[in-house]
């Protein structure tokens, strides 16, 4: 049964607060690309929207959710643990040698994990396998896959986005977390691909622009892609990369691939109400 917008708004709060603590905890990680993306990855779990089983993390009818951005890691296992796919006290293990809580996800090593990534470019190829394979076999399973908005300057995934439209995989779902920021500066200096939502459309994809960082847009934006017929769709998610605590962070803008301080942790977790 769906969650309520509050449900799904304390899940949220949740959910970075164990972004933030178990990448402070690490000291690595990407707690910041990690935060432009809550929304959507509860939205999806928890709003009635993604059809699993945590204690069948196999079933062949469930849907499926591929994190493209592998190096956002940290919000996958926050989500996971908060679905019941493993223990949350897993999740200050993020990063230690031994883990299965790796960098970039594994999924030899965890639950719950649909595909290993973290080389980009990748995540929506592997979701047009999954999305072919379920239709092969017959089910009417979803694919959700989370791309970054640096990640789609690779021409590997426009290879992609037309091979979708091609075989017209309307129970596919792109989102492209456009937080406007990569691991070298900002996507308007490195390779500037706005407008987005044209250049999809272009290539034969339903396209929903939001506020990805707005929980009722985020969750009435994926209950929508439902509707789908004959074409795949992507959401354009427009976010804030760290939000909401991007003020309280360094003077970078990006902040990318840096934890937080113990000091700067506190400080987030008390702005956040968690």
């Amino acid at each position: 049964m769906p969650a309520n917008l509050a449900d799904l708004q304390a899940r949220a709060k949740t959910v970075r607060k164990e972004i933030i603590t178990s990448t402070t905890t690490a000291g690595s990680g990407h707690p910041t690309s990690s935060l432009s993306g809550v929304e959507i990855a509860v939205a999806l779990y928890f709003g009635g929207v993604l059809r699993y089983d945590p204690k069948n993390p196999t079933w062949p009818q469930r849907d499926r959710f591929i994190l493209s951005k592998g190096h956002a890691a940290p919000l996958l296992y926050a989500v996971l643990a908060e679905a019941g796919y493993f223990s949350r006290d897993l999740l200050p293990t993020l990063r230690k040698l031994g883990s299965p809580l790796e960098g970039h996800p594994n999924m030899r090593r965890l639950a719950g994990v649909e595909a290993s990534t973290g080389s980009l470019g990748q995540g929506l190829s592997l979701g047009i396998g999954h999305a072919l394979a379920t239709r092969l076999d017959g089910y009417d399973s979803r694919v959700y896959v989370m791309l970054g908005d640096g990640e789609i300057e690779e021409g590997q995934v426009w290879e992609a986005v037309m091979a979708a439209h091609k075989f017209q995989l309307d129970h596919l779902v792109a989102v492209v977390d456009q937080n406007g920021y990569q691991q070298t500066g900002s996507t308007t200096e490195v390779m500037d691909m706005k407008p987005l939502a044209p250049k999809w459309e272009a290539f034969g994809w339903d396209v929903q622009e939001i506020n990805g960082n707005d929980m009722k847009e985020a969750l009435a934006a994926l209950e929508k892609t439902k509707q789908a017929r004959g074409k795949p769709t992507v959401i354009i998610s427009k976010t804030v990369k760290g939000w909401p605590i991007q003020g309280l962070l360094s003077k970078d803008p990006n902040h990318h691939g840096k934890p937080l301080t113990p000091e700067e942790a506190k400080k987030a977790l008390e702005f956040i109400g968690a």
